[in-house]
Parts: C-alpha cells; structure tokens; sequence
C-alpha cells in the first residue's frame, strides 16, 4: 500500500493538497453524483447538489483520527457509501427522481406483491453496465487515495471543526438564533444531511417511521369519529361516479377561462358551454393543509378543529356505499404532507405517484390520467375518485414538459414589469397550460366512460404572480393577503342525467361569493346528500343559499381573520 506521510508544520506549508483532494473526491463520489445527475438534468434544484458537496466532508474525520489505517477506513466507508448510491443511482435510472421517504413508504405500506413489482422494476438488463460503471469509478478513486498524517493535536483540531462547521453551529444556529423547537431543530439538521448518502437511507426510515406514527395516530382518532347522523342518500338506488380534482396553487385570474388575456386555458375555453364555471369561490387559506383540513370536511374559519370531531367527505361517501380512490400526484410522505396521506387513507385504494424528496422537482400531473382511467374501470357501481394534482406548485417550471414552454415574452402582461418577473410569469402561465391539458383530459375521459355523475374542480388556494398593487409579490402570505393568493377557479361538468337533477343550477348562482371552507356542503348538495349537519344556506348550488363573510387569515388566531372584500 502506497503510503504518504507528511508531517503537516503549524503553517501548513507542506501540506499535500493533492491527497486532500483524492480523499475528498473519493468521498464525495457517492454522494454528489446522484445529485449532480438530478442538477444537470434538471429535476430539481441546486440545494441538493450543494449539501452533498458539503456533508461529504463528514468523513475526513476517522481518517484524520486514525491515519494509520486511512485505507482500510476508506475501504469500509467507501463500501457503504457505494452500496447505497446504487440505489439512489437505481431509482434515478428508473424513474428519474430522486430516492426518498416516499419511496420507502410505497414499499412498506404496499401489499407483498405490488412491493415486489415496485422493487423488480429496479432490476433491468441495462442496470448491469451502469452499476459496473458507478462501481469502477468508485474503485478507481479508492485505488489514487493517498492517506496522509497529521499531528495528533492538530487532527483533532481539524475534526473538531469539522465537526462544529457541520453540526454544531447549525444546531446553535437553529436552537438559539432561529429559535426553533427541537423536533424543528432535529428536522432542519435532517434536511442538511439527507442528499448525501447513507443519510439519504436511513434519515428517509426514520422520517417514513415517525410520519407513520403520526398518520396512525390520526387515523385513529378519525375511526373514532360517530357517522353522520340520520344519513340519507336521494341517489341510493343509482349507480354513479363522482369525480373530485384537487388543484394547486392554480390563480383564476390567470386562466382564460376567466378571463385572462392569454390564452392560457384553451381546451377548457372550448368546453366552456359544457361546464359551469364559478365566478366569486375563494379558497379558505393559502397553504394546502391548512386549507384543505376545511375544505374536505367540517371545519371552517370559525370552527378551525372540526375536522378532528366529525367526519370528511371520504368518511361521508364511504357511509353512503361508494368505493373510493385517491390518486395523488402529491408528495407522498413528509411531515407537512402527513395529513394529505391520512386523507388518502380514509378511502378503499389509493396511488401514489410523486415519491421526490423535494417539492421542486420535475414531476408532471399527466400521470394522474393512466390510474384514473383504470378506476373508472372499476366494477364497484358507486365510485368517488379522488385525484390530487402537483397544478402549478413553485418551482412553476417544473410542472410542465417543454412542449408546454408556450409563453416567451411580456405580450399582454404590465409594462412595467422587468425581464426576472416576466420569465417568472410566463413559467407560470406555461404550468397553467398544461394543468389546462390535465383536467381537460380528466373531464373528456370521465365523459368517455358514459357513467352518471358529476365532476368537481378547484384549486386548494391561489398564487400572487406579481399581480398586487407594485407587482413586487411572489407566492402567499396570509399576514399581507391579496386576492391572487384565493381566487381559485370552481368548475362543475355533470352527466346530461345528473344535470337534469338540478335545474336550480343557472347564471345567477355562477355569481355568488363562497368560500370552500363550506365546500362539504355543497358536495353533499351535489351528491343527493342529507344529514343532521347539512346545513343549506352554505351550499354554493343550494336555492337557500346565503353569502357569508369571506373570511381569510389565521383562525389559530381569531383576531387575525378579516373579511377580503371582493373576490372577482
């Protein structure tokens, strides 16, 4: 074994830099190439690829700490750190994203056979070439190592700060500057350290292992909520499929459809005469759970933890009979996400679809179409099908394939707004495109199958796009709300059947003010519904319907919550 031995002087100018590098580079392999490749392809963005090049520093320290047997630690290091990139690399092959939790929860909460299938699709002949290839290369920078010694004092000096450079002064950071409390303490030090392997493993086990627990825990306390009562189903002898889409981030003012000067939604402006096209609905909050934990069951603005007492809208359809699915295009399991995953456990089958670590990363709703055309399939002769699009989530150009890429330039868009904001748009307005693309799909599907029904779009809340007064807002901040950030598109497209049901349904109702934290409401309304706890008069189609206060803001804190005074 080739051996450099340099006694580093306290000035370090005899320091041989260049077995410094073959060690880092060693180390760093493992971890920056799988990110590297999701950088470069451009999947996802550059955090990943940086916090691979900077946690793989971690593993100077045993050699520092033990020169002396610097090749055998390298070996034993390298080895593990090789085995698992070969699943980070594996999964990237397959499916072009990045190894996470999700992944780790797919398998696990799958039945042993579709386990299996997911796991065998790992295995394909051209895997061989790739795996000996990352394999040589790893051996090849094992074999240019050159351990070298330092000074005792001087090692542990070096390891010392190592140690306090990566650790311990974001914990300080985090605990005493930032003020976090440990679990966010503990959660922000996981995310530092998860794109470098072996941590991507074994922190995605523990998180899939924790957020289990909590999705577990709230089940439980779902499946100890009373049914509706006095339940009664004006539709009980029919068979029917009812279809709900769940949107993202997706701001009404910038769809065509309502009225936008780009064409942003052309296949649902050809359909307009079919759909029934809501003008004044809001979402309740700007954030997907938040809203959503009002939307999908009882809770509203005033009533924010109602969704804990009493039950949701897959608790109600499933005590009316039907089967149900929840296809997601969602995250899968994260600790924000671990509420989406309980809701999706509350129906018969679910499919998840988006297993990337991170929420900016490519992953497109398109693939929501191939399950969902298979659940329409489905013999059950009452069905409701849930489906959780990715919509028009930041990064907005992550949600759409290049031949999306329709809108290049500031055509019809503010003057005053600088070249940064206006590409920023037009992604924007690109993602719109292509969420037009996927629920138009949905729709002339759902037609297709000639099942009695009705379909129901929204999104959870909506996006300023520089759209406020100084066109300097981007995203949502419910402590400074603007309209952009909860005028969500509302649309409805019946069977001819069902349409026949609700003559009540005409312009005039396409006009009325409504927030979606009642949306249960209106969903009862819609599916022939009637329980102790319908209340009328907060049914956006209902003929006793009554506008109430557009309450946006915090109900954790009461006096936050104000009224937005126009919603069109």
């Amino acid at each position: 074994m080739l051996t450099l031995k340099q006694n580093l002087s306290t000035t370090g100018s005899n320091t041989d830099w260049k077995a410094i590098f073959s060690l880092y580079l060693f180390f760093a392999y493992f971890s920056v190439l799988p990110q590297l490749i999701l950088y470069v392809t451009d999947n996802t963005i550059f955090v990943g690829l940086r916090q691979a090049i900077v946690m793989s520093i971690l593993w100077f320290i045993p050699v520092l700490l033990f020169p002396r047997f610097a090749k055998p630690i390298t070996a034993v290091i390298g080895l593990l750190l090789w085995l698992t990139s070969l699943v980070s690399i594996a999964y990237f092959c397959i499916y072009g994203q990045e190894f996470s939790q999700s992944v780790i929860f797919t398998i696990f909460e799958s039945n042993p056979a579709e386990s299996q299938e997911f796991i065998a699709q790992y295995f394909v002949w051209w895997m061989i070439p790739v795996f000996l290839g990352h394999t040589l290369a790893g051996w090849l920078l094992w074999r240019n190592v050159k351990p070298f010694e330092i000074p005792a004092k001087k090692a542990l000096l070096v390891s010392g700060l190592i140690l306090i450079a990566l650790i311990v002064y974001p914990l300080l950071k985090y605990k005493f500057i930032d003020r976090d409390p440990v679990d966010q303490v503990v959660e922000k030090l996981q995310v530092r350290f998860e794109p470098a392997v072996p941590w991507q493993l074994v922190i995605g086990y523990v998180q899939y292992r924790e957020q289990l627990a909590n999705m577990e825990a709230l089940l439980k306390g779902n499946a100890q909520i009373p049914p509706l009562q006095n339940l009664q189903d004006e539709n009980a002898e029919l068979p029917a499929t009812l279809v709900l889409i769940i949107g993202e981030s997706t701001n009404r003012q910038h769809m065509s459809l309502y009225g936008y000067p780009r064409e942003t939604t052309p296949l649902l402006d050809a359909m307009k005469d079919d759909l029934l096209v809501f003008k004044q609905v809001i979402g309740p909050r700007p954030y997907t759970i938040e809203a959503l934990q009002q939307v999908l069951t009882f809770a509203d603005q005033e009533n924010p933890d109602l969704y804990m007492t009493k039950p949701s809208i897959m608790n109600m359809m499933r005590q009316a009979g039907y089967k149900s699915f929840w296809i997601t295009n969602q995250q899968t399991m994260t600790k924000r996400n671990t509420m989406l995953t309980t809701f999706s456990k509350y129906t018969d089958k679910q499919v998840y679809l988006n297993n990337t670590r991170l929420q900016n990363s490519r992953q497109y709703d398109g693939d929501v179409l191939a399950p969902f055309a298979e659940a329409l399939q489905d013999p059950a002769p009452r069905k409701l099908i849930v489906l959780h699009l990715l919509g028009t989530h930041m990064k907005y150009k992550y949600r759409y394939p290049d031949e999306y890429i329709h809108f290049k330039d500031n055509t019809n868009l503010a003057p005053v707004l600088g070249k940064n904001k206006v590409e920023v748009i037009n992604s924007y307005d690109n993602a719109v495109l292509y969420n037009d693309f996927v629920v138009s799909n949905i729709i002339k599907t759902y037609e297709k199958s000639r099942q009695n029904g009705f379909l129901v779009y929204f999104s959870d809340h909506g996006e300023d796009v520089y759209e406020a007064p100084g066109y300097n807002v981007l995203g949502r901040n419910e402590a400074s709300p603007t309209l952009p950030m909860y005028a969500v598109p509302f649309l409805l497209w019946m069977t001819p059947d069902w349409r026949a049901k609700m003559p009540e349904i005409n312009n005039d109702v396409l006009e009325r003010p409504y927030s979606m934290s009642h949306f249960i409401h209106t969903w009862a309304d819609l599916a022939g519904l009637r329980f102790t706890d319908y209340e009328p008069h907060k049914s956006l189609i209902s003929h006793e319907f009554k506008a109430l206060p557009l309450l946006v803001g915090n109900p954790d804190d009461p006096k936050s919550l104000k009224v937005l005074p126009k919603a069109k």
